[in-house]
């Protein structure tokens, strides 16, 4: 497993948090993803409303006309705690629409001899921030119950997951754009490993409020290093490019 090159990744990619194509990546992703959460409590509690009648007949209170208000509040309230939660993964989702932006920045100040990169079509790109919405989104659900019946271990399974989970968006993202879709999904394979302890790296932030925010533009560029430094990456992306 290659260590050394995780951390050396790892490094430059803080070295470039400054970079204006970061940050412009950074301020798209969480003004979208506050959009969609504030768009969703909004349509949520507009749902409740209209399917709860405005008057209901209760025992020993009879007619009332406050559980339209009062069921319309509460899912408010029920969005508004399950943000917290939603928060990263939404924004880590949005983001990955725009991670080619990190990438290229990363190879333009680090590797400048490579040839251009393959962009990846907007139609799949959009697929893949879907399909990785849904994912990120549902397993994070799910392991609220664990993180219940495991409470000690809650924050290793919380990195272990997501580790998991970043670890396998980011590679793919960095080497789809060399090796293709699937040159990528084979190197991941061989590499899974290496892919879920740096993942593991990116999970970790996401524990510290704020700066989990910095986590999807920070993994992508720390993937794209990690994946220009492991030896049959660099074999392969050379040899395709003289393909070409």
């Amino acid at each position: 497993m290659a260590v050394s090159l995780i951390f050396r990744s790892f490094f430059a990619a803080v070295g470039q948090l400054a970079d204006p194509a970061f940050r412009r990546v950074f301020f798209i992703g969480v003004g979208l993803s506050l959009a969609l959460l504030i768009a969703a409590t909004a349509g949520f509690a507009w749902l409740v409303e209209w399917i709860t009648p405005e008057e209901a007949w209760l025992p020993v209170l009879g007619e009332v006309r406050w559980i339209n208000d009062l069921l319309s509040w509460g899912a408010v309230f029920l969005l508004g705690f399950l943000s917290i939660f939603l928060m990263v993964p939404v924004t880590s989702a949005i983001t990955s629409m725009f991670l080619d932006d990190v990438a290229g920045a990363v190879e333009a100040q680090h590797y400048p001899d490579l040839p251009p990169a393959a962009s990846v079509p907007f139609g799949d790109a959009l697929r893949d921030t879907v399909n990785f919405l849904g994912v990120l989104v549902g397993a994070n659900l799910l392991a609220i119950l664990l993180y219940i019946l495991f409470a000690p271990a809650a924050l290793f399974i919380f990195w272990a997951l997501n580790g998991f989970l970043l670890g396998r968006e980011y590679f793919m993202m960095a080497a789809m754009r060399r090796l293709g879709r699937e040159g990528a999904k084979a190197l991941r394979r061989r590499y899974s490993g290496t892919i879920w302890v740096a993942g593991v790296l990116m999970a970790m932030p996401l524990s510290v409020p704020l700066l989990n925010l910095l986590v999807p533009i920070l993994g992508a560029a720390t993937f794209t290093h990690l994946f220009h430094l492991l030896p049959q990456a660099r074999g392969a992306a050379s040899l395709l490019d003289r393909q070409r």
